[in-house]
């Protein structure tokens, strides 16, 4: 399956496209981290990037860091 913003929306439970500008950030950015990483395009997985779009977003909480579940994963898909 293709990892797309709409399908990690959907996942984390967001309808409609309201929140689209805002959490593209979000979502590019832990794309490029994992491709960055070593992950290879067809190992990212659609749950991985939900994690780590979720922790970066964090309802602006500010708190905006990956969980030690992100790097773990992310590790083992680099290695995959």
């Amino acid at each position: 399956m293709e990892v797309t913003l709409e399908n990690v929306m959907t996942a984390m439970g967001i309808t409609g496209d309201y929140q689209t500008d805002t959490i593209r950030p979000y979502f590019d950015e832990v794309i490029d981290f994992l491709k960055d990483s070593g992950v290879a395009e067809g190992n990212i997985t659609l749950g991985l990037v939900t994690r780590g779009t979720s922790d970066l977003w964090n309802y602006g909480g500010g708190d905006g860091k990956l969980s030690p579940y992100f790097y773990q994963r992310a590790a083992q898909l680099a290695y995959k």
